[in-house]
């Protein structure tokens, strides 16, 4: 669970049915284990981008500092605002939603994108991936119903 909860598509939105009803771990189990595993990608994520983008790749490829310079600043001038409004509640938020596209991975990008330091958003992105997983294990056990799942 704990490398399944690592995969950038289901995190542990997919790994805490995957144990609960193919593994029939507990509920507990299955929940520390995903969430250990969502964490510890965060981390790797981070920290892998701020060495490939800003101490290698940026300084060594030319084309690659013209294109990562402009994304950066493009995507910071579209939503810095909404960043600055709501600070480190705007990830914990984003990574809480149980929907595919808004967990940890896609935290960790926003946190090296906006230039949030790792011990600021590691906080925010634990937090956001116990909130998930708190839904998603209600969900699987029953305690919340949705129509459409």
């Amino acid at each position: 669970m704990f490398l399944i909860s690592m995969l950038p598509v289901s995190e542990l939105r997919g790994a805490i049915p995957l144990a609960m009803s193919v593994y029939n771990m507990p509920v507990w189990q299955a929940f520390i284990w995903s969430v250990l595993g969502n964490l510890f990608v965060a981390v790797f994520v981070i920290w892998i981008l701020d060495l490939l983008i800003n101490k290698f790749l940026v300084h060594r490829i030319y084309i690659l500092n013209r294109f990562f310079t402009w994304l950066f600043e493009r995507t910071q001038r579209k939503y810095s605002k909404k960043i600055e409004r709501w600070g480190d509640l705007a990830l914990v938020i984003f990574v809480a939603i149980p929907l595919p596209g808004t967990g940890a991975w896609t935290g960790a990008l926003i946190a090296f994108v906006f230039g949030i330091p790792l011990r600021r958003a590691f906080p925010a992105i634990s937090l956001g991936v116990i909130i998930a997983g708190v839904i998603v294990s209600l969900i699987v056990e029953g305690v919340i119903h949705f129509p459409f799942i």
